[in-house]
């Protein structure tokens, strides 16, 4: 391949070692079983799927001079940094979008900007109808982000079916779709950070339940409103903002926290189309996320030792 002389070794070698991890995965789903089926084999990469590429040493391939980013084989790439570099850079990856290039320089030792404790703990309860409850009955709207561009994507999905494939008007088309998806993307994004920003900011200790989202997708009828919210990518940026700030996002077993009353500890159960929960021994009246919330808080404490 005497073509591969002008890239970088570092690149080549990066695109073995994703290789390398995509079948040690494999095997593993097939050692263990990956839950009664058939674990799919890699899929091959075509050119056009191929989205990102990474010098996997900084100052080898890749640096930074003068706000510039120089690149071995590229050249002197002029960049619009979102903000300056903050610890010891490791690795540098440019990736493709729909709107064009980006760079992440991955960080080692990033010094970390403790936030002013609040004294404040509180637990959260992910939802559909509303995104967020907490514990002293808050309530983060939904913004649902992917169904109110639903009409829109729709459009642009129509536009690129109707182009002849190979032509100048089918990629222009696709182009359009991607931005379109991105836009939605960068929506759900925007919410996801700000409002764990704002969690951080206000508590010291957050309880969420530990979900699995991947299993909850399984439902039809709710998969699309489940992706939608994005409780999987939330839950991460939660946990990163609060180790930024020196607070802690703790998670809890989810078990049982809708349907034990949090006033007097009986299970009272209800299907998932009863929002509100009433107990029959202690008469708790309260909407069924909040009182989840509240059940997420005092387990929460629990584990840590804090109520007994």
């Amino acid at each position: 391949m005497p073509e591969y002389a002008a890239i970088h070794s570092h690149i080549l070698q990066d695109v073995l070692a994703r290789l390398n991890k995509t079948y040690q995965d494999f095997f593993r789903r097939v050692t263990t079983g990956h839950g009664g089926q058939t674990p799919g084999f890699p899929r091959f990469q075509g050119r056009t799927r191929w989205h990102s590429f990474t010098y996997k040493e900084y100052g080898n391939g890749a640096r930074l001079d003068n706000g510039f980013l120089v690149l071995s084989k590229v050249g002197r790439v002029a960049v619009r940094w979102s903000r300056p570099l903050a610890g010891l850079p490791k690795t540098v990856t440019l990736s493709r979008e729909a709107d064009g290039w980006y760079v992440c320089v991955s960080c080692a030792d990033v010094p970390i900007q403790p936030l002013a404790p609040t004294g404040q703990e509180t637990g959260v309860d992910v939802g559909l109808e509303t995104f967020a409850t907490l514990a002293d009955g808050t309530m983060i709207h939904n913004p649902r982000c992917y169904r109110q561009a639903e009409r829109r994507l729709k459009t642009a999905q129509r536009r690129v079916s109707r182009r002849k494939k190979g032509s100048n008007r089918r990629r222009k088309a696709v182009r359009l779709l991607a931005k379109a998806h991105q836009k939605v993307r960068r929506q759900r994004q925007d919410f996801h950070y700000k409002t764990a920003c704002q969690l951080v900011h206000k508590y010291d200790t957050i309880y969420h339940e530990a979900l699995q989202v991947a299993n909850m997708l399984k439902n039809h009828h709710l998969a699309k409103s489940i992706a939608d919210a994005g409780w999987h990518a939330f839950l991460s940026i939660l946990a990163f903002k609060a180790a930024c700030a020196g607070k802690q996002a703790v998670a809890v077993p989810p078990a049982y926290t809708s349907q034990t009353c949090s006033g007097c500890g009986a299970v009272v159960q209800k299907g998932l189309s009863v929002r509100w929960h009433t107990c029959p021994e202690c008469g708790t009246s309260l909407h069924r996320d909040h009182n989840a919330a509240k059940n997420i808080e005092r387990l929460g404490q629990s584990l840590r030792g804090e109520v007994a």
